[in-house]
Protein backbone atom coordinates (compact mmCIF):
# COMPACT_ATOMS: atom_id res chain seq x y z
CA UNK A 1 0.00 0.00 0.00
CA UNK A 2 0.90 3.43 -0.78
CA UNK A 3 2.39 5.16 2.12
CA UNK A 4 0.52 8.23 3.19
CA UNK A 5 1.90 8.76 6.64
CA UNK A 6 2.81 12.13 5.48
CA UNK A 7 -0.53 13.54 4.35
CA UNK A 8 -2.32 15.17 6.32
CA UNK A 9 -6.33 15.26 6.58
CA UNK A 10 -8.43 17.37 4.40
CA UNK A 11 -12.66 16.38 3.56
CA UNK A 12 -12.55 14.81 0.30
CA UNK A 13 -15.57 14.38 -1.53
CA UNK A 14 -16.16 11.70 -4.86
CA UNK A 15 -19.14 11.42 -7.10
CA UNK A 16 -19.54 8.14 -8.80
CA UNK A 17 -22.03 7.49 -11.90
CA UNK A 18 -22.83 4.21 -13.10
CA UNK A 19 -26.10 3.84 -15.91
CA UNK A 20 -29.23 0.70 -15.61
CA UNK A 21 -30.46 0.25 -19.12
CA UNK A 22 -33.95 -2.13 -18.97
CA UNK A 23 -35.73 -2.70 -22.37
CA UNK A 24 -38.89 -1.84 -21.94
CA UNK A 25 -41.04 0.56 -20.11
CA UNK A 26 -43.27 -2.01 -17.93
CA UNK A 27 -39.84 -2.11 -16.17
CA UNK A 28 -39.80 1.34 -15.36
CA UNK A 29 -43.12 1.46 -14.21
CA UNK A 30 -42.63 -1.84 -11.71
CA UNK A 31 -40.01 0.22 -10.16
CA UNK A 32 -41.81 2.99 -9.34
CA UNK A 33 -44.99 1.23 -8.36
CA UNK A 34 -42.76 -0.98 -6.14
CA UNK A 35 -43.91 -3.96 -7.74
CA UNK A 36 -41.10 -5.85 -8.54
CA UNK A 37 -40.77 -9.71 -6.81
CA UNK A 38 -37.91 -8.99 -5.34
CA UNK A 39 -38.96 -5.86 -3.45
CA UNK A 40 -38.57 -2.19 -3.62
CA UNK A 41 -35.41 -2.71 -6.14
CA UNK A 42 -33.81 1.59 -5.28
CA UNK A 43 -33.77 1.21 -1.58
CA UNK A 44 -32.40 -2.24 -1.43
CA UNK A 45 -29.95 -1.40 -4.40
CA UNK A 46 -28.90 1.89 -2.12
CA UNK A 47 -28.36 -0.75 1.15
CA UNK A 48 -25.94 -2.67 -1.36
CA UNK A 49 -24.67 0.09 -2.32
CA UNK A 50 -23.54 1.59 1.46
CA UNK A 51 -22.37 -1.52 1.83
CA UNK A 52 -20.08 -1.93 -0.72
CA UNK A 53 -18.74 1.61 0.15
CA UNK A 54 -17.70 0.72 3.26
CA UNK A 55 -16.10 -2.80 2.19
CA UNK A 56 -14.00 -1.47 -0.88
CA UNK A 57 -10.72 -1.92 1.44
CA UNK A 58 -11.69 -5.60 1.66
CA UNK A 59 -12.09 -6.41 -1.95
CA UNK A 60 -9.16 -4.50 -3.48
CA UNK A 61 -6.05 -5.40 -2.08
CA UNK A 62 -4.08 -1.66 -2.36
CA UNK A 63 -6.97 0.46 -1.08
CA UNK A 64 -6.83 1.61 2.41
CA UNK A 65 -9.27 1.69 5.28
CA UNK A 66 -10.79 4.71 5.77
CA UNK A 67 -13.29 6.44 7.79
CA UNK A 68 -16.52 7.13 5.62
CA UNK A 69 -18.41 9.94 7.34
CA UNK A 70 -21.28 9.93 4.84
CA UNK A 71 -22.45 8.24 1.85
CA UNK A 72 -25.54 9.30 -0.66
CA UNK A 73 -27.04 7.66 -3.26
CA UNK A 74 -29.67 9.46 -6.20
CA UNK A 75 -31.39 8.06 -8.46
CA UNK A 76 -32.61 9.73 -11.77
CA UNK A 77 -34.96 7.87 -15.02
CA UNK A 78 -34.43 9.28 -18.11
CA UNK A 79 -36.46 7.71 -20.55
CA UNK A 80 -35.58 3.61 -20.21
CA UNK A 81 -32.28 4.30 -18.63
CA UNK A 82 -31.82 4.80 -14.63
CA UNK A 83 -29.05 7.30 -13.85
CA UNK A 84 -27.28 6.51 -10.41
CA UNK A 85 -24.77 8.91 -8.65
CA UNK A 86 -22.82 7.88 -5.73
CA UNK A 87 -21.41 10.04 -3.46
CA UNK A 88 -18.96 9.59 -0.98
CA UNK A 89 -17.73 12.08 1.90
CA UNK A 90 -14.51 11.72 4.55
CA UNK A 91 -12.14 13.80 6.14
CA UNK A 92 -8.57 11.69 5.81
CA UNK A 93 -5.09 11.42 4.43
CA UNK A 94 -6.41 9.66 0.74
CA UNK A 95 -9.31 10.23 -1.58
CA UNK A 96 -12.96 8.49 -2.05
CA UNK A 97 -13.39 8.01 -5.65
CA UNK A 98 -12.26 4.20 -6.23
CA UNK A 99 -15.08 3.72 -2.47
CA UNK A 100 -17.48 5.87 -5.26
CA UNK A 101 -17.40 4.19 -8.08
CA UNK A 102 -17.14 0.32 -6.26
CA UNK A 103 -20.70 1.94 -4.28
CA UNK A 104 -21.88 3.05 -8.03
CA UNK A 105 -21.16 -0.39 -9.40
CA UNK A 106 -22.28 -2.51 -6.66
CA UNK A 107 -26.09 -0.20 -6.73
CA UNK A 108 -26.29 -0.98 -10.44
CA UNK A 109 -25.25 -4.52 -10.05
CA UNK A 110 -28.21 -4.92 -7.44
CA UNK A 111 -30.41 -3.44 -9.79
CA UNK A 112 -29.25 -5.83 -12.51
CA UNK A 113 -30.19 -8.49 -10.04
CA UNK A 114 -33.20 -8.10 -8.70
CA UNK A 115 -34.42 -6.58 -12.52
CA UNK A 116 -33.81 -9.41 -14.63
CA UNK A 117 -36.62 -12.05 -13.59
CA UNK A 118 -38.92 -9.64 -14.91
CA UNK A 119 -36.73 -7.85 -17.57
CA UNK A 120 -33.99 -10.29 -19.79
CA UNK A 121 -32.42 -7.34 -21.53
CA UNK A 122 -31.18 -5.24 -18.47
CA UNK A 123 -27.98 -3.82 -19.29
CA UNK A 124 -25.31 -2.18 -16.55
CA UNK A 125 -23.45 0.90 -18.77
CA UNK A 126 -21.09 3.75 -17.96
CA UNK A 127 -19.86 3.63 -14.82
CA UNK A 128 -17.05 6.54 -14.13
CA UNK A 129 -15.79 8.57 -11.65
CA UNK A 130 -17.88 12.29 -11.80
CA UNK A 131 -16.25 14.70 -10.09
CA UNK A 132 -13.47 14.43 -6.61
CA UNK A 133 -12.37 17.07 -4.63
CA UNK A 134 -9.93 17.53 -1.86
CA UNK A 135 -6.22 16.37 -1.28
CA UNK A 136 -3.65 17.27 -5.07
CA UNK A 137 -6.97 18.35 -6.94
CA UNK A 138 -7.87 21.04 -4.87
CA UNK A 139 -4.28 22.74 -4.81
CA UNK A 140 -3.68 25.97 -5.13
CA UNK A 141 -1.57 26.87 -7.77
CA UNK A 142 1.94 27.67 -6.74
CA UNK A 143 2.34 31.44 -7.21
CA UNK A 144 4.72 32.09 -10.15
CA UNK A 145 8.26 33.86 -9.58
CA UNK A 146 7.83 33.57 -5.58
CA UNK A 147 11.15 35.14 -4.65
CA UNK A 148 12.20 32.91 -2.04
CA UNK A 149 14.80 32.53 0.61
CA UNK A 150 15.96 29.69 3.12
CA UNK A 151 18.25 30.88 5.91
CA UNK A 152 20.13 28.37 8.62
CA UNK A 153 20.49 29.40 11.67
CA UNK A 154 23.20 27.19 13.53
CA UNK A 155 26.54 28.32 15.49
CA UNK A 156 28.39 25.39 14.49
CA UNK A 157 27.45 24.87 11.14
CA UNK A 158 27.63 29.03 10.48
CA UNK A 159 31.45 27.59 11.67
CA UNK A 160 32.02 24.78 9.38
CA UNK A 161 31.73 22.45 12.15
CA UNK A 162 29.60 20.05 10.86
CA UNK A 163 26.79 20.05 7.44
CA UNK A 164 23.43 21.70 7.07
CA UNK A 165 20.97 19.20 6.02
CA UNK A 166 18.13 20.81 6.89
CA UNK A 167 18.09 23.84 4.77
CA UNK A 168 18.86 21.49 1.37
CA UNK A 169 16.30 19.13 2.41
CA UNK A 170 14.04 22.39 3.08
CA UNK A 171 15.21 23.66 -1.06
CA UNK A 172 15.03 20.12 -2.34
CA UNK A 173 11.35 20.00 -1.17
CA UNK A 174 10.51 23.72 -2.48
CA UNK A 175 12.43 22.39 -5.81
CA UNK A 176 9.68 19.29 -6.53
CA UNK A 177 7.15 22.03 -5.88
CA UNK A 178 8.93 24.33 -8.71
CA UNK A 179 9.53 27.01 -6.23
CA UNK A 180 13.18 28.48 -6.94
CA UNK A 181 15.40 29.74 -3.99
CA UNK A 182 16.76 32.50 -4.38
CA UNK A 183 19.01 32.79 -1.85
CA UNK A 184 20.43 30.07 0.89
CA UNK A 185 22.73 31.48 3.70
CA UNK A 186 23.62 30.03 6.95
CA UNK A 187 24.14 32.10 9.82
CA UNK A 188 25.16 32.24 13.52
CA UNK A 189 22.27 31.83 16.11
CA UNK A 190 22.31 35.17 17.04
CA UNK A 191 19.71 37.98 17.46
CA UNK A 192 20.84 40.42 16.03
CA UNK A 193 22.13 38.79 12.76
CA UNK A 194 19.19 37.44 12.50
CA UNK A 195 17.29 40.55 12.21
CA UNK A 196 19.55 42.01 10.15
CA UNK A 197 19.47 39.04 7.22
CA UNK A 198 15.67 39.65 7.33
CA UNK A 199 15.33 42.64 6.74
CA UNK A 200 18.23 43.08 4.45
CA UNK A 201 15.88 40.04 2.19
CA UNK A 202 13.07 41.76 2.89
CA UNK A 203 14.21 45.11 1.64
CA UNK A 204 15.25 42.93 -2.14
CA UNK A 205 11.71 41.96 -1.72
CA UNK A 206 11.73 38.66 -1.13
CA UNK A 207 7.98 36.92 -0.48
CA UNK A 208 8.55 34.12 1.30
CA UNK A 209 11.88 33.69 3.96
CA UNK A 210 11.74 30.26 5.06
CA UNK A 211 14.36 29.67 8.54
CA UNK A 212 15.42 26.54 9.84
CA UNK A 213 16.85 26.35 13.30
CA UNK A 214 17.27 28.35 16.52
CA UNK A 215 13.12 26.98 17.74
CA UNK A 216 13.86 25.37 20.37
CA UNK A 217 14.35 25.40 23.87
CA UNK A 218 18.76 25.91 24.42
CA UNK A 219 19.77 29.42 25.76
CA UNK A 220 21.29 30.24 21.83
CA UNK A 221 17.83 29.38 20.36
CA UNK A 222 16.74 32.81 19.58
CA UNK A 223 15.17 32.67 15.81
CA UNK A 224 11.37 33.16 17.80
CA UNK A 225 12.69 36.26 19.53
CA UNK A 226 14.48 37.53 17.05
CA UNK A 227 11.34 37.06 14.61
CA UNK A 228 8.96 38.09 16.77
CA UNK A 229 10.26 42.08 17.11
CA UNK A 230 9.96 42.69 13.47
CA UNK A 231 6.60 40.66 12.51
CA UNK A 232 4.04 43.09 11.38
CA UNK A 233 1.01 40.57 11.59
CA UNK A 234 1.34 37.15 13.19
CA UNK A 235 -0.21 34.33 11.73
CA UNK A 236 -0.53 31.88 14.47
CA UNK A 237 -2.69 28.95 12.63
CA UNK A 238 0.87 28.23 10.51
CA UNK A 239 2.71 27.34 13.61
CA UNK A 240 -0.18 25.77 15.54
CA UNK A 241 -1.41 23.43 12.16
CA UNK A 242 2.67 22.45 11.67
CA UNK A 243 2.98 21.74 15.77
CA UNK A 244 -0.35 19.59 15.66
CA UNK A 245 0.84 17.97 12.17
CA UNK A 246 4.53 17.01 13.92
CA UNK A 247 2.41 16.24 17.56
CA UNK A 248 1.02 12.76 15.40
CA UNK A 249 4.32 11.60 14.76
CA UNK A 250 6.65 12.74 17.20
CA UNK A 251 5.40 13.56 20.85
CA UNK A 252 8.43 16.38 21.22
CA UNK A 253 6.88 18.46 18.23
CA UNK A 254 5.15 20.19 21.51
CA UNK A 255 8.54 21.98 22.20
CA UNK A 256 8.90 23.79 19.20
CA UNK A 257 8.48 27.56 19.46
CA UNK A 258 8.10 28.17 16.28
CA UNK A 259 6.38 31.40 14.80
CA UNK A 260 4.75 32.85 11.54
CA UNK A 261 3.88 36.14 10.11
CA UNK A 262 4.25 38.77 7.81
CA UNK A 263 6.45 41.26 7.83
CA UNK A 264 5.17 43.98 4.95
CA UNK A 265 4.09 42.20 2.37
CA UNK A 266 6.94 38.96 3.17
CA UNK A 267 5.94 35.96 4.95
CA UNK A 268 8.43 34.79 7.13
CA UNK A 269 8.12 31.01 8.59
CA UNK A 270 10.30 29.51 10.76
CA UNK A 271 10.95 25.93 11.28
CA UNK A 272 13.06 23.41 13.81
CA UNK A 273 16.89 22.89 13.26
CA UNK A 274 16.21 18.74 12.68
CA UNK A 275 15.96 17.47 9.27
CA UNK A 276 12.95 15.06 10.27
CA UNK A 277 11.27 18.47 12.20
CA UNK A 278 11.83 20.75 8.96
CA UNK A 279 10.50 17.86 6.42
CA UNK A 280 7.22 18.05 8.84
CA UNK A 281 7.00 21.45 8.45
CA UNK A 282 6.86 21.48 4.85
CA UNK A 283 4.43 18.73 4.35
CA UNK A 284 2.16 20.07 6.90
CA UNK A 285 2.14 23.27 5.43
CA UNK A 286 2.77 23.41 1.64
CA UNK A 287 1.55 23.89 -1.24
CA UNK A 288 -1.40 25.27 0.98
CA UNK A 289 0.28 28.34 2.76
CA UNK A 290 0.99 29.84 -0.24
CA UNK A 291 -2.72 31.25 -0.56
CA UNK A 292 -1.78 33.85 1.83
CA UNK A 293 -0.29 35.75 -1.51
CA UNK A 294 -3.56 35.15 -2.95
CA UNK A 295 -5.52 36.77 -0.13
CA UNK A 296 -3.03 39.54 0.01
CA UNK A 297 -3.95 40.42 -3.08
CA UNK A 298 -7.68 40.11 -2.52
CA UNK A 299 -8.84 37.41 -3.63
CA UNK A 300 -11.58 34.93 -1.94
CA UNK A 301 -10.98 32.14 0.29
CA UNK A 302 -11.94 28.44 -1.41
Amino acid sequence: MVDITHKTNTLRIATAQASVQVSKAETILAIQNKTVPKGDVFEMAKAAGFLAVKKTPDLLPDCHPIPIEYTAVAYRIEELTIVIELTVKTIYKTGVEVEAMHGASVVALTLYDMLKPIDKGVQIRNIRLLEKKGGKSDRKAIPENLKTAVIVCSDSISIGIGEDKSGRKIIEKFEAMAIKVNDYSIIPDDKQTIQEKIKSLCDLSYQLIVITGGTGLSPRDVTPEAVSELIDREIPGIAETARQYGQERMPTSMLSRSVAGLIGDTLVLTMPGSTGGAIEYIDALFPHVLHVFGVMEGKKHE
